[in-house]
């Protein structure tokens, strides 16, 4: 599994560790070194001594002449009796340990008898000790001056990478004023990055301007045949039709009514937050409630349903007309759609709308799913693409509103509309 930690504590706990390997071999080494020096040059000093007793003071009849910290011991000489705890050492050189006091013994054996000579090391033991003391202060030391390196050279390393991040972060870079960030940086893996972020940041900005384009020329041209489409409505109303004549005919109206609509919210979409004049706040919550409710209220009433009007509260907001009537129509439709029985209601309240149904209801599993493209419900009605929620969602997240789903606790649905989003609930534009 990937490691989570910063990049640049990565750095730094892999210098430190670096460090403390090199370091800690160092040391070791260093001990080592005086173990097998210590061993040498005291085997080499202690020989000479035990050469010179047997072979020049007890020859011709004298005592050992030895320092007070050395002693002679010998198995055929009585009066030097080897002691108990030195029996059956190896010859060579030998360390033994009494207590809390150390001593060398160095041992030969000439002819069946065995000759020893044992040194205390207390003055060298401390003089060991010392040093081992420097070597262990070395190794924490190193390991602090790592540390401290480690972390300076950490933040050098990483400030291109973090200066990078930062213009990203804080600069419009879909805007095609922006400039590149590529001739900012050196030629290695960091100005790398940045010239593979130019190149796919000018893929995604052309991606944007064909598809803005598009929308803006499909709804401007759109707008011809429609208008054609409604003129004719109007002529032929003024005809004397029969009453099925009629109705098909206030259906083509109504769907071609729904389509301007639709291709001005389009058209709004495409537009970008730069040109203000496309999204003007002028039309009441109330306003377009009563021009939806005139709308819809027959239809409901056809189809059997008991359409509801309540007012929880008053809004005294401004929005943008077409905006907030395309979010109420889709959310109307759905409600129209899936409801077979009992009633469908508007609920206005202060900074917002609901709109409650009666229906089959939608699982909770799919709360997040139906938000997306393409996606509709289990029980899905009419021949719709599953586009109305989806548009429905980037209305409300370019307006700075939330969009929310629960399900009613006697079955149906419930449908929020919040013009004073919650951070923890706004939705993003895809």
């Amino acid at each position: 599994m990937a490691s989570k930690q910063p990049f640049a504590r990565r750095i730094l706990i892999a210098f430190v560790l670096m460090t403390m390997v090199v370091s800690g071999v160092f040391s070791l080494s260093i001990v080592a070194v005086v173990h097998v020096i210590e061993e040498h040059l005291v085997s080499e000093e202690l020989n000479r001594e035990l050469n010179t007793v047997l072979h020049e003071d007890l020859k011709h009849g004298n005592r050992p002449r030895l320092d007070s910290s050395t002693r002679f011991f010998a198995s055929n000489l009585p009066e030097y009796a080897i002691p108990a705890q030195y029996l059956g050492l190896p010859e060579g050189f030998n360390e033994v340990v009494e207590n809390d006091k150390a001593f060398y013994v160095y041992m030969q054996e000439i002819n069946g008898n065995a000759y020893q000579l044992v040194q205390e090391q207390h003055e060298f033991e401390a003089r060991e000790q010392a040093l081992f003391n420097v070597v262990l202060a070395g190794f924490l030391l190193t390991v602090l001056g790592a540390w401290a390196l480690g972390l300076v050279m950490a933040r050098k390393v990483m400030a291109p990478v973090s200066r990078l991040a930062q213009q990203v972060r804080h600069r419009d870079q879909l805007h095609t004023l922006a400039p590149p960030l590529a001739p900012d940086y050196p030629d290695d893996e960091v100005g790398q990055l940045a010239a593979a972020f130019d190149s796919t940041l000018g893929q995604v900005r052309q991606s944007l301007e064909r598809e803005r384009l598009f929308t803006s020329d499909v709804s401007h041209e759109l707008r011809t045949p429609l208008m054609v489409i409604a003129t004719s409505c109007e002529l032929l109303a003024e005809a004397t039709l029969s009453p099925r004549e009629r109705q098909q005919l206030e259906r083509i109206a109504r769907a071609s009514e729904e389509m301007r609509e639709l291709v001005q919210t389009f058209l709004q979409l495409a537009r970008s937050k730069a040109n203000e004049t496309a999204f003007i706040a002028d039309c009441s919550l109330a306003r377009v409630a009563a021009e939806q409710i005139e709308r819809w209220e027959p239809m409901f009433n056809d189809k059997g349903l008991t359409f509801q009007y309540q007012q929880d509260g008053s809004d005294d907001g401004l929005y943008n007309a077409t905006f907030l009537s395309t979010v109420m129509v889709n959310l109307l439709r759905n409600a129209l759609h899936y409801t077979e029985h009992g009633f469908v209601r508007l609920v206005l309240d202060n900074g917002g709308f609901r709109v409650e149904d009666s229906g089959a209801g939608i699982p909770l599993e799919q709360h997040e799913e139906i938000f997306q493209p393409f996606v509709r419900g289990a029980q899905a009605r009419g021949e719709g693409l599953g586009l109305g929620l989806s548009l429905v969602k980037r209305i409300c997240a370019k307006q700075g509103w939330t969009i929310s789903v629960h399900s009613q606790p006697t079955g149906g649905t419930c449908f929020s509309v919040t013009f004073k989003p919650d951070p923890d609930e706004i939705f993003t534009v895809p």
